[in-house]
């Protein structure tokens, strides 16, 4: 199971890490943290050293309730760094998290190598067409409404069964743009309560009926913090359980802020996978 990003082929039938760099000020774990260059280079450098595969960069928060912001002064945020982290680490491959068309577009003319998009097109109905012309991978995430709202639209049926009828309906959308590589993200604690959220980590096999790259992204999320009634900042152990359960549930790919933690996962379950 591979994908293409810049010509380079990544096989992810091995897990992969990706790094989290929030460039806004007021994510719900490490808002507002890098606040100028050097502290930005620092975290990247420290990120790719302990195994990185990728940096996702988000200039828009998506908590829950989080303020809107407009494209322009999500390019202010966005734009400026891609070139930066480049200059600097000429063979990074950066995520762009975000689901602007237009930002996407622009980010990947500055050298971002894929899109990390929270609502798979709903909220930019140009998103996918432009992922197919722009030939990149895209991340599309399960999530209702948007990050305002999302909250108020935990309500399903039958959670998993909702999921796989999303899946399935934007992964033929994009199949029908030319999207080639295609990964799928369960959103956990989006438009979720909590009995969603472990719900979905126990049953994040049956999403594997689509035969795509799993990105699961639970780092210091609330399912985590409100479970242990600890916070955010004491989040990393519990972080850690949850990658576990999900690199055995088939995730190629875990989205954290701590790097050195995740790969050590990563390798255990690697060697356990090896014991016949």
């Amino acid at each position: 199971m591979t994908i293409n990003c810049k010509g380079a082929l990544i096989d992810l039938s091995t897990p992969k890490v990706m790094g989290i760099l929030n460039l806004t000020p007021d994510s719900f774990y490490d808002g507002g943290k890098y606040k100028n260059e050097n502290d930005i280079l620092k975290k990247v450098e420290q990120m790719l050293k302990e195994g990185a595969s990728f940096i996702d960069l988000g200039a828009y928060s998506s908590r829950p309730g989080a303020d809107h912001i407009s494209i322009e002064e999500e390019k202010k945020r966005l734009l400026p760094i891609i070139t930066l982290l480049l200059d600097n680490f000429p063979n990074i491959l950066l995520s762009i998290d975000t689901f602007r068309s237009e930002i996407a577009e622009l980010s990947i003319q500055a050298g971002g190598a894929l899109i990390n998009d929270i609502s798979a097109g709903n909220l930019d109905k140009k998103m996918i067409p432009i992922v197919g012309e722009l030939k990149v991978p895209y991340i599309m995430m399960h999530m209702k409404g948007t990050p305002i709202n999302m909250k108020s639209l935990d309500h399903y049926e039958d959670l998993i069964h909702e999921m796989n009828i999303y899946f399935a309906e934007k992964i033929a959308e994009a199949k029908k743009h030319g999207v080639n590589d295609i990964i799928i993200d369960p959103g956990f604690g989006f438009a979720k309560n909590l009995d969603h959220n472990f719900e979905l980590l126990k049953k994040m096999k049956f999403l594997e009926i689509h035969d795509l790259p799993i990105l699961a992204g639970l780092s210091r999320k609330s399912m985590i913090y409100k479970t242990l009634k600890n916070t955010p900042a004491e989040a990393l152990n519990g972080t850690t359980t949850l990658n576990t359960i999900v690199l055995l549930n088939g995730a190629s790919i875990l989205r954290v802020h701590d790097v050195k933690e995740a790969m050590e996962c990563i390798t255990l379950i690697n060697r356990y996978n090896e014991v016949i």
